[in-house]
């Protein structure tokens, strides 16, 4: 499968250096930072620094403070979207630049209107050369329009300007209407109630933006000559995220002007409900040049008409094509983001192929609302649909760890709301992302067991267990023995064991638990000490005597209690007579499956590899278990399925010591023969760079090893050499 393209170099570096500030920098008397030492960047890369540093959520009022002098960093188009920034740091890092873009849209930290056109008067360069201005978003600030200072019109460089979202009122309209280059303007959800300024740059005004103008007070015959007269216009928005009907007329009657906007390319009315096929139709027949359309919400688009006209691009509801591209016009739009996620769940519940391009754009609309309830709710279900079966299996990778960690993001701000966790989980509980998908799977296992530690709903449960015994076999030891440190998970996990061997129930929760709990404890003496702690072994018992015919769960259980017997401080607590007995009955037979019987000579190799001072119980028994071990061993058969895998042969070797009993060394060496016989390459290295060759030749050359043990030991070698030779041939 082709992935994506990697990300670009520049992008790599810059994310570095985003996450480095503090390793990279000194701090100013005032907490801003400063680089070490900076060499002259190319303006363009300054630019790009900066709009990183806002994308990676770094920028504030510290690590702003780099820019501060424009003798390495040039600054000229300059973005702070979302940021966190006080007004007295934009001031100190953006005075010093000539700008031609500044994009403030969303700055949040008490940034205004007024502290931005203060700052940039304060440079005429900047006042003078500034093309492009988005303050989305921002308050107006106090003073706004009392001081001439403050006006939009002492930038006459001015092309566009995005206000949309701020108290923008009539006189800052008819301000910004003086502006003798204005080109693109979008003063949406504003508070203006007239526009009848916009023909003071009817010359020059070819994009406007008027959405949500809750406070217009024109009557729809004065809006529609004033829009008429605009004939230069080549995009108008007045779509109404109300979602209600068209009740002032204004786009209905605009519609049935044959010569208005003759210039028009592009018209949104998504959100205007009531608009009919034909009306649109006829509008788009009378000009032909038009590229885009947005009927999202109106109740037209679905007419054959739509779809044969090539050069015409649809935001709305009538296939996905048309949903698509709502979800990439509305990112910023939660209602419109909601409704096309709404459409799109309906539209993909039967889809067979995988559309990585639709995911993506789901994965947007997320991003762009992380803390709206009805987003994340329709979009993980959306994402459900286009992630099961086999869709997964053509999606890049990279798209994939995007999608999980939106999911994760979804849970961790939603914890209480049962379906949209229920949605994230279905879509979790997928092989292939599981699997083969990299993300942080420590955060992933702990937020999912946090989770189901206050929850009963036995579907859920089910695929919860399933989700975190995947990850938890995916962790390195360091992770796993964090995660089996934290005491809620080992006990919900136990928990559930209880709840099932109580019921007598064999079903895949209890396996899945089961599972998890064994890989949580493999190579983890933390881990262990918990699961004694929690009275694990107590439960394990009584899971053994119940489950007796049940090899499944007798492999998992003998597991679990073979990680804790490689614990030397915790053998100890094995020494139960019942216990051993018990496993001494599951050495072999025809009725034990040799993975049962592999564990249960693993657990009792351990246990009497200590000698006989920590032996505790009664030394024939000892005997005997080193007796019916050895015979034991010599009646496996090896299984041609991959029964277990290993980390690392660290817990085998001191059973290979040459003072150890024969049928202890017998069991190692098995061990580690069943494993290098099966995946020769991986193993035969892990032997080389641990030692453990070393160790087998050693145990091949001394007299009193045992000709059961020296043929698997030679063998061991001599699969290892075999695999070493081809690496070499084939690395030539």
């Amino acid at each position: 499968m082709e992935e994506d393209n990697p990300a670009a170099l520049v992008d790599i570096c810059l994310a570095w250096v985003c996450h480095s500030m503090e390793q990279l920098c000194v701090k100013r008397e005032d907490g801003s930072l400063c680089f070490h030492h900076c060499p002259v960047f190319p303006q363009l890369l300054a630019d790009q620094l900066l709009s990183k540093m806002a994308e990676e959520g770094v920028l504030n009022d510290s690590t702003i403070g780099v820019f501060r002098s424009h003798e390495h960093l040039r600054l000229r188009r300059v973005c702070l979207r979302a940021s966190h920034l006080s007004a007295e740091a934009f001031c100190l890092a953006t005075q010093p630049h000539r700008l031609q873009e500044l994009d403030a849209s969303r700055v949040h930290g008490g940034l205004t209107v007024s502290d931005v056109l203060l700052s940039l008067a304060a440079n005429t360069e900047s006042s003078d050369n500034l093309q492009r201005l988005n303050l989305s978003r921002l308050e107006m600030g106090e003073g706004f329009l009392e001081n001439e200072r403050l006006s939009f019109s002492s930038m006459p460089g001015l092309r566009t300007v995005l206000l949309a979202g701020t108290e923008l009122d009539d006189s800052g309209l008819q301000d910004l209407c003086t502006l003798p280059r204005l080109e693109a303007l979008d003063i949406s959800s504003t508070c203006v109630t007239d526009l009848t300024s916009l023909l003071d740059c009817q010359a020059t005004l070819m994009s406007l933006s008027a959405h949500g103008l809750r406070h217009l007070e024109m009557p729809a015959a004065r809006l529609l000559l004033v829009l008429g007269r605009l004939e230069r216009l080549r995009h108008l928005d007045l779509s109404d995220d109300r979602l209600t009907s068209d009740g002032d007329g204004v786009v209905e009657q605009l519609l049935e002007k044959p010569g208005i906007l003759p210039a028009l390319l592009s018209l949104d009315m998504s959100g205007r409900r009531g608009i009919t096929d034909n009306a649109v139709q006829a509008f788009l027949e009378a000009r032909p040049n038009m590229t885009f359309i947005g009927l999202l919400a109106t109740g037209a688009g679905f007419s054959d008409f739509f779809t044969v006209k090539s050069n015409l691009k649809v935001a709305g509801e009538a296939n996905i094509h048309q949903i698509s591209e709502a979800l990439k016009r509305y990112c910023e739009r939660e209602c419109f983001i909601r409704e096309a996620l709404v459409h799109l769940y309906s539209l993909t519940n039967d889809t067979d192929e995988p559309q990585s391009d639709v995911l993506k754009l789901v994965i947007m609309g997320m991003k762009s609302h992380e803390q709206s309830l009805h987003v994340q709710l329709v979009a993980t279900a959306c994402i459900f649909n286009l992630t099961t079966q086999d869709k997964v299996l053509g999606m890049p990778l990279c798209l994939l760890r995007t999608t999980v960690h939106q999911l994760l993001i979804a849970m961790r701000h939603f914890p209480n709301h049962e379906q949209l966790q229920k949605n994230c989980l279905l879509s979790l509980c997928n092989d292939r992302i599981l699997q083969d998908v990299p993300f942080d799977r420590f955060d992933a296992a702990k937020l999912v067991m946090s989770w189901l530690s206050s929850r009963e709903d036995h579907t859920l449960q089910r695929m919860a267990v399933a989700i975190v015994s995947i990850l938890v076999s995916k962790l390195t030891t360091e992770e796993t023995t964090r995660l089996g440190a934290e005491a809620f998970i080992m006990e919900q996990l136990l928990s559930i064991v209880q709840q099932k061997a109580s019921a007598g129930v064999v079903d895949s929760t209890l396996k899945f638990a089961l599972s998890a709990l064994w890989n949580l404890t493999d190579e983890s003496p933390a881990a262990c000490r918990h699961f004694l702690q929690c009275q694990g072994l107590e439960l394990y018992t009584e899971v053994l005597e119940s489950y007796y015919t049940e090899s499944c769960i007798q492999q998992k259980v003998m597991g679990l209690l073979n990680n804790i017997a490689e614990v030397v401080e915790l053998r100890a607590d094995l020494m139960d007579e019942d216990l051993l007995e018990h496993v001494l009955t599951l050495l072999g037979g025809a009725d034990v499956e040799v993975g049962v019987s592999y564990f249960a000579g693993g657990i009792l190799a351990n246990l009497t590899s200590t000698g006989v001072s920590a032996w505790t119980l009664d030394l024939e028994l000892r005997d005997t278990i080193l007796s019916k071990l050895h015979s034991a061993i010599l009646t496996w058969t090896p299984p041609q399925h991959e029964m277990v895998s290993y980390r690392s042969f660290q817990p085998f070797y001191p059973l290979l010591n040459s003072s150890q009993p024969t049928g202890v060394q017998l069991w190692a060496a098995w061990a580690v023969h069943l494993v290098c016989r099966q995946n020769a390459s991986q193993y035969a290295s892990m032997l080389q760079e641990e030692g453990g060759l070393d160790i087998l030749k050693s145990l091949i050359l001394h007299p009193d090893t045992h000709d059961d043990v020296r043929k698997l030991a030679e063998s061991i070698v001599g699969i290892s050499e075999q695999a070493e030779q081809a690496r070499r041939e084939r690395e030539g």
